[in-house]
């Protein structure tokens, strides 16, 4: 295939429905909450005895309204963990809520957490983990029986799900095997039960993992990667980084969907990054631990939303059931500090005017003020529906029409990549009249949604 073909080809790779929907959501979070939360272990062992979960003063509805006060739109909750604790009154198990003093065995934080999100407007996921330390079936055929049993409890006894989360960890169960996981038929049984929930899972396939959970990025986000990490197809005949194994995709240096790693795919599919962090160090409650500063907090939302990828936030309740206090206003002060980052009050007007290029796949945009303004912050996005395209591009200040663009400018303030559905581009404390949007390259002509430029 030409060189250029190949290239709009991959531009015409588009997202589905569900994919749209995701990136609506962008901003939400994961609530980590287990028999770990007692022991103060990040990874219980599966042994542990039911009763030391007591989550005696639980709120959700104080979660939901946590978790709104900094932007988030959804909440997961860990239905599951690795050591197989159920917060629901499963049928599959004996290791869940059913043995708990709670509620004399009768709780069900998977009902009171997605009742609340529905009574806060804002939308319910699950985790479930595929590994489970606790199942005696885990490591035979009969497990992959009882995790779709789990699923299906899950998928329909709690209304809407907006999102099904797979953890890539598979060790050894209770018998010391490990288990061959049959992800298409998970895949299937959501895709029947609630066919408008995204899932997430290392490879896909609606939404993939960045990597990491240090709350980065790669330089250049691609949506559209190569088929084979979405769907673990057989790799046969492929002579590039596609051979063997995909370890090279959690390497935060490798842009997977670059020309020089999609050049080697045996077709291309849509699926966008998800950034994961936890707002305190571990991802279960421990109380010697503080939450990340508002900075911390900042960084991460412009490495992930700001950069063609959603924000997973986790917050992990305390053994009572509450939110930690500390944690509560800090997600307060992160959504105040993304308000006054991002409000419609830091908008800046402008008059738009597109300048002459040759060919068309680049672009010249000036953007002019009525007068000079400090400038915060310029935000980018294409039409992710026709698919993602841009390849680089940079921003110049003042953006006089006799500029050589096609040379280096000492009135470059921003060098970037990849677009995608979501750019922010911190440009510095920059006063000027107008600025530049050079397109220097992309895979096929670029559509561009309205520009917003924030001030200081």
């Amino acid at each position: 295939m030409e060189y250029q073909s190949f290239l709009q080809s991959a531009a015409h790779v588009i997202p589905n429905a569900r994919q749209l929907a995701w990136y609506e959501m962008q901003f939400y979070a994961f609530v980590h909450f287990t028999v770990n939360t007692y022991t103060d272990l990040e990874w219980g062992l599966g042994n542990e005895d039911e009763t030391i979960f007591n989550p005696y003063d639980l709120d959700c509805d104080e979660w939901v309204a946590a978790v709104k006060s900094a932007g988030m739109k959804g909440i997961i909750l860990t239905a599951k963990h690795h050591d197989g604790f159920c917060l629901w009154q499963t049928e599959t198990t004996a290791h869940s809520v059913k043995k708990s003093p709670w509620k004399n065995g009768r709780g069900d934080v998977v009902r009171e957490c997605a009742e609340a999100c529905r009574r806060g407007g804002i939308k319910f996921g699950v985790y479930l983990s595929p590994w489970d330390r606790n199942a005696s079936v885990y490591g035979t055929d009969a497990y992959n029986d009882f995790y779709c049993a789990q699923l299906t409890e899950l998928l329909t006894n709690y209304g809407d799900i907006f999102m099904v989360w797979f953890d890539g960890a598979c060790g050894e169960g209770p018998n010391g095997k490990k288990q061959v996981y049959d992800f298409p038929r998970y895949i299937e049984t959501v895709r029947r039960l609630q066919p408008g929930a995204f899932m997430f899972s290392d490879y896909g396939p609606d939404v993939r993992w960045c990597g990491n959970e240090a709350g980065t990025s790669r330089r250049a986000e691609w949506a559209v990667i190569p088929h084979e990490m979405c769907y673990r197809a057989e790799k046969q005949g492929s002579d590039g980084p596609m051979a063997g194994d995909l370890s090279f995709m959690y390497n935060s240096d490798e842009c997977c969907g670059d020309t020089s790693i999609i050049q080697y795919a045996h077709g291309f599919a849509f699926c966008g990054a998800e950034i994961d962090m936890s707002i305190r160090p571990g991802w279960f409650y421990h109380k010697n631990e503080q939450p990340h500063s508002v900075e911390r907090l900042m960084k991460t939302y412009l490495n992930s939303c700001g950069n063609n990828t959603s924000f997973n936030l986790n917050i992990p309740p305390m053994p009572s059931g509450r939110f930690d206090s500390a944690d509560i206003a800090r997600l307060r002060e992160f959504g105040e500090a993304l308000n006054d980052a991002f409000g419609a009050h830091k908008q800046i007007p402008y008059t738009m005017e597109e300048l002459p290029v040759a060919g068309t796949t680049q672009r010249r945009i000036r953007l002019s003020f009525s007068e000079p303004v400090s400038l915060a912050y310029i935000e980018l996005a294409e039409n992710i529906a026709a698919g993602q395209r841009v390849e680089l591009f940079r921003i110049l200040k003042n953006g006089r029409a006799d500029t050589a663009w096609n040379r280096y400018c000492t009135d470059i303030i921003y060098n970037g990549y990849t677009v995608g559905n979501r750019k922010i581009c911190p440009v510095g404390n920059v006063t000027t009249d107008a600025v530049e949007i050079q397109i220097l390259s992309a895979r096929d002509t670029v559509e561009l949604k309205p520009i917003i430029v924030y001030k200081k």
